[in-house]
C-alpha cells in the first residue's frame, strides 16, 4: 500500500508538472504511462487534481465551457458546447452596464429593474423553460438584489470569453465548491459573441470596487456624478455625498472619516460644495483641452516624460525576474524527473524521494504565482502607450461637449484629492488636485485663466486652487 501511495503521489506530481510547464517532454509522458502500468490494480487509475478528473481537465483546457452559460446567453441548439446570445436577457445586461457607467449604484440599478417589472434571472429561466440548478429563494420574481447586479457586472464572460476552473471541489464526496485563485483560471478570449464591449467592462470593474453605498433618498435627488471620485487629501478616506437638511438645493461632500461626524480620526471635515467641484473640474478640463489644442507636441512630450523613465526601469526589472523564475521552473521539472529516475534505480530512497518531491512542488507553486504576477504587470506596462492615446482621445472628445457627463468624467479622471480650506474669516482658499486616468497628476504651465471662486454663503468667498502643494 505504501508503494502504491508513492506511485500515485508521483503520478499526481508528474501530471502537475506536465500540465503547468511549457516544456512537456516526451520522457515525462512516458513516465506517467509507466506509473499506471506499475500500479496493477486491475483497472485504469483515475488520477485527480484539485478534485477534478483528467477528463474534466482536458475538456476545460481546450476551451470547452465547463459551467452553464450566464444570464444573457443560452446554449446553441446545433452545438451545446457553444454559447449564443439570448436577445431578451442580453438587453437587460446591456442596460445594467449602461446604468453602472452612468454612475448608478448597484442598489439603484436593482430598484430600477424592479420598478420596470424585469424578471430576476432564476424566474426568467423558469418562465422560458431553461433548466438551471438551484431554486428560487426570492418570493418576488421582480425583486432584484444588488448582489445579483454585482455578479453580472463582474462576469468577464460578457466580453466573449470562456473562463474555466474558477471553482473546484476538494473531493467527489464533498459537493461544496471553493473559489480557485485567479492564477489557476484558464481563460479563452473572444470565443463567443460579446454582449459588452471589453473597454466598458474594464471601466465598470473600477467602479464596482469603489461603489459600495446605499441608494440615495428620493427627496435628496439622484446620486452625484462625483461620488466615488473625491478623497480626503489628509487621511485618504472617501468623501461622502450629503444634502443639506434645511435647504435641499445645497449638496456637498465631506470626509467620511471626520471625527465629529462619523467618530473617525480625521481632524478636519474637508467640506466642499457639489456645484463648486463641478465648476472647478470643468475649468481644469477646459484648460487641459486648450493646452492640447494649442501645444499638441508639448502636451505629448509632457505625457511621455511623465511615465517613460519609471516605466522602462520597472519593465527591465520585471523581465529579468520573469526570465529567472521561468528558468528555475523549467529546472525544477528536470530535477523532479531526475529524482524519479534515481528512486526507480534505487539510488534514492522512497523517504528522500518524497521529501525532495514535496520541496520541489512547494517551490514550483510559488514560482507559478510569481510568473503570473510578472506577466500580468508586464502586460499592463505594454498597454500604457495605448492608454495615453485613449486619454488624448477622451480629452478631444470633451472638447466637443458643452457640459460634463458622468461617462466622460470616468473616462478622464481617476480620483480627486480635496484639501481643507485655509485662510481668514471672510476669504478662504481650498486646494483641489485632479489625478487623471493612466497619467496621474499633470501640472500644466501657468495660464492667464483665473481660478474658480464661489460665494458659499453670505459674505464668505472661497477660491479653489487646482494644483498640488509644492514640496
Amino acid at each position: 500500500m505504501k508503494k502504491f501511495l508513492s506511485i500515485l503521489f508521483s503520478a499526481v506530481m508528474l501530471l502537475s508538472f506536465c500540465s503547468c510547464s511549457d516544456t512537456r517532454s516526451e520522457s515525462l509522458q512516458r513516465m506517467l504511462e509507466s506509473l499506471t502500468e506499475k500500479a496493477d490494480f486491475g483497472g485504469v487509475i483515475r488520477i485527480t487534481r484539485d478534485g477534478r478528473t483528467l477528463c474534466e481537465i482536458a475538456r476545460g483546457s481546450t476551451g470547452e465551457p465547463l459551467a452553464p452559460p450566464p444570464y444573457g446567453y443560452i446554449k446553441s441548439l446545433d452545438n451545446p458546447k457553444k454559447w449564443i446570445i439570448d436577445p431578451e436577457a442580453a438587453q437587460i445586461v446591456r442596460d445594467i452596464f449602461k446604468m453602472a457607467l452612468e454612475g448608478k449604484s448597484n442598489e439603484t440599478i436593482a430598484r430600477i429593474l424592479q420598478e420596470r417589472k424585469v424578471l430576476i434571472p432564476m424566474a426568467y429561466w423558469q418562465e422560458k423553460g431553461i433548466r438551471k440548478g438551484g431554486k428560487v429563494t426570492q418570493p418576488n420574481k421582480y425583486k432584484w438584489c444588488k448582489t445579483t447586479i454585482t455578479k453580472i457586472l463582474t462576469q468577464q464572460e460578457y466580453c466573449g470569453d470562456i473562463i474555466n476552473f474558477k471553482t473546484y471541489s476538494k473531493s467527489y464526496k464533498n459537493k461544496k465548491r471553493y473559489d480557485n485563485p485567479k492564477e489557476n483560471w484558464v481563460i479563452f478570449k473572444d470565443v463567443h459573441e460579446p454582449i459588452i464591449n471589453r473597454d466598458d467592462f474594464e471601466l465598470v470593474q473600477t467602479l464596482v470596487v469603489k461603489t459600495k453605498r446605499r441608494a440615495p433618498k428620493k427627496e435628496n435627488g439622484e446620486k452625484n456624478m462625483f461620488c466615488d471620485f473625491l478623497y480626503c487629501a489628509d487621511c485618504g478616506s472617501k468623501l461622502w455625498y450629503h444634502t443639506n437638511t434645511t435647504n435641499k438645493e445645497i449638496h456637498y461632500f465631506s470626509c467620511s472619516n471626520y471625527k465629529k461626524d462619523t467618530r473617525g480620526n480625521c481632524e478636519t471635515r474637508h467640506y466642499i460644495r457639489a456645484d463648486a467641484i463641478e465648476q472647478v473640474v470643468m475649468l481644469e478640463l477646459r484648460r487641459l483641452a486648450k493646452y492640447l489644442e494649442s501645444h499638441e507636441e508639448e502636451f505629448a512630450k509632457l505625457l511621455a516624460e511623465k511615465t517613460n523613465a519609471d516605466m522602462l526601469a520597472e519593465q527591465k526589472t520585471l523581465e529579468t525576474e520573469l526570465n529567472r523564475a521561468t528558468a528555475r521552473n523549467e529546472m525544477l521539472t528536470s530535477l523532479f524527473a531526475k529524482t524519479y529516475e534515481d528512486n526507480v534505480s534505487g539510488k534514492l530512497s522512497d523517504e528522500m524521494y518524497m521529501e525532495l518531491s514535496h520541496k520541489y512542488e512547494v517551490e514550483r507553486l510559488e514560482l507559478k504565482t510569481k510568473i503570473f504576477e510578472y506577466k500580468e504587470r508586464l502586460a499592463k506596462i505594454s498597454e500604457m502607450e495605448q492608454n495615453k492615446d485613449d486619454f488624448l482621445k477622451a480629452v478631444r472628445k470633451f472638447m466637443e461637449m458643452e457640459s460634463l457627463t458622468a461617462p466622460m468624467l470616468r473616462e478622464l479622471i481617476d480620483h480627486i484629492d480635496v484639501y481643507e480650506k485655509e485662510g481668514g474669516k471672510k476669504s478662504y482658499t481650498q486646494r483641489i488636485v485632479i489625478y487623471y486616468r493612466f497619467v496621474g497628476y499633470l501640472e500644466l504651465p501657468s495660464s492667464e485663466d483665473e481660478n474658480y471662486k464661489a460665494n458659499t454663503r453670505k459674505g464668505v468667498d472661497v477660491e479653489y486652487i487646482p494644483t498640488a502643494k509644492s514640496a
